[in-house]
């Protein structure tokens, strides 16, 4: 990190995909009053996190980081959050049995809260107004008054953040994630699925498992590893100054950590290396991602690798690739061979949901769930051709039974998709298509596993 970093040097830099607000002492008296909140995460978790995602990087992990497009302050409710984190146990619970590897389990969670645009203004009939940013910004409500950027809405981003963490924290250790309920996990509407059926069969088999153990003395009550789960949170870091005014230092080490997440992570239309998003992230110690588009070219991504992870720290990086599924197959290799031939330490994930998004009938955003599946696999077999570790999945998920992707098991049609489209941005995959992505992400780990000389678990038949 360069001597002259401090949390406020991104102010001195060009800036993109930022707000204007009307009212310029209400922001900063609220960016003040945010810097003598509590933290809502701590460095020593985000230490763990680095850690966990070095062996990812060693190629003895895998990260499933999933959840909201955006947090919404209305649908904020202890229901939506157990339901998304029964979901996520599930994914998490068919990845581990079968890659026979830890899983690092990351949520979009507790602070997905801000949004970029590809247009500062969206248009009805002859009305035009400001893009709709996420809550933490302005209001989704097609009014002039609701598009209006108020910095109060960043303090009950805060609060709903901390409810949120303080619930998934009871959670994870309080014995909702002991492996023991691992049949509890399945939701109702899913139950009945083809995706529903084979989890029930893989928690069958669990559950054996769990019997031998107890028979051998191992139980959930002497071994935590059964009943607790270590999560942690991410999100985009779009609104620099709610990010500045959460940042401390660390009195153990004298890093500044971003206390909003665990784990951050760069836009594609923010990575600009001479911009605030990357001066601000060069200088935070936690964990953090970068997400990788069509348009970023080897030798660049190269030199944003140097600026953000200066001592090619392992865990620090997470590349998060986004291109399309009629896309990866050119943009991925290139990559991979920049990075390998530059000797860098990075964690590839694949994220399917960012360049498959297309418009449909009746004006609604979607995403086939066949090309997401596409780019999976591509991301894959890339990695395998490479010689590298697929590393992890990046998806915009829901434990709802919304319908905003079409296809899957359950075949959505466009005709579905206004029965329940909830979504206030981007289209989000439900638990049973989450669950079905899970198994196929599950059956190519295994065959990574096997190409590597390693037996795996077998997984459940389709």
């Amino acid at each position: 990190m360069a001597a002259t970093w401090s949390p406020d040097s991104w102010r001195s830099k060009p800036i993109v995909q930022v707000p204007d607000y009307p009212d310029s002492k209400a922001l900063t008296d609220t960016e003040a009053k945010l810097a003598t909140f509590p933290p809502l995460v701590f460095a020593g978790e985000a230490r763990a996190l680095r850690k966990s995602l070095a062996e990812v990087a060693a190629g003895n992990g895998f990260v499933l980081q999933g959840g909201d497009c955006a947090e919404s302050f209305y649908e904020h409710g202890a229901d939506n959050i157990r339901d998304f984190f029964r979901v996520f146990l599930q994914m998490a619970i068919v990845l581990t049995y079968a890659g026979g590897s830890p899983v690092v389990k990351l949520g979009r969670i507790a602070g997905q809260f801000a949004k970029p645009r590809s247009s500062p203004t969206e248009k009805k009939g002859d009305l035009e107004l400001p893009s709709y940013r996420g809550d933490i910004i302005n209001g989704p409500e097609f009014t002039a008054e609701a598009r209006i950027p108020d910095p109060g809405r960043m303090l009950e981003a805060y609060r709903q953040s901390a409810a949120t963490l303080n619930l998934i924290r009871a959670f994870a250790t309080g014995g909702y994630a002991d492996l023991d309920r691992v049949h509890q996990w399945n939701m109702g509407f899913v139950k009945d699925s083809p995706q529903g059926h084979r989890y029930q069969e893989l928690a069958d088999r669990i559950a054996e498992t769990l019997a031998f153990m107890r028979a051998c003395g191992i139980t959930s009550e002497n071994t935590p590893q059964l009943r607790s789960t270590s999560f942690y949170t991410s999100h985009e870091a779009l609104l620099l100054g709610y990010e500045q005014a959460l940042t401390r230092k660390d009195s153990t080490s004298g890093d500044w950590y971003a206390t909003s997440g665990h784990m951050l992570w760069i836009g594609d239309r923010t990575r600009q290396p001479d911009h605030a998003h990357v001066e601000f992230f060069r200088g935070i110690k936690n964990p953090i991602g970068l997400k990788c588009g069509p348009s970023l070219e080897p030798d660049g991504l190269v030199k944003l690798i140097d600026i953000l992870n200066p001592k090619d720290e392992p865990g620090r990086l997470t590349l998060i690739c986004r291109f399309g599924h009629d896309k990866a197959a050119a943009a991925l290799p290139k990559l991979i061979r920049a990075v390998q031939k530059a000797g860098k330490q990075v964690v590839w994930s694949c994220d399917p949901m960012h360049g498959n998004t297309i418009s449909a009938a009746g004006g609604y955003k979607t995403r086939p769930f066949d090309r997401i599946l596409k780019e999976v696999e591509v991301f894959f077999d890339v990695h395998r051709a490479e010689g590298t570790h697929a590393g992890g999945i990046h998806v915009e998920m829901t434990g709802k039974n919304v319908t905003e992707c079409t296809g899957g098991a359950a075949a959505i049609a466009e005709t579905d998709l206004s029965d329940r489209y909830h979504t206030l941005c981007d289209p989000r995959l439900n638990a049973d298509q989450a669950l079905e992505l899970a198994f196929l992400v599950a059956n190519r780990m295994k065959l990574e596993k096997e190409s590597r000389g390693q037996p795996a678990p077998v997984v459940a038949a389709e």
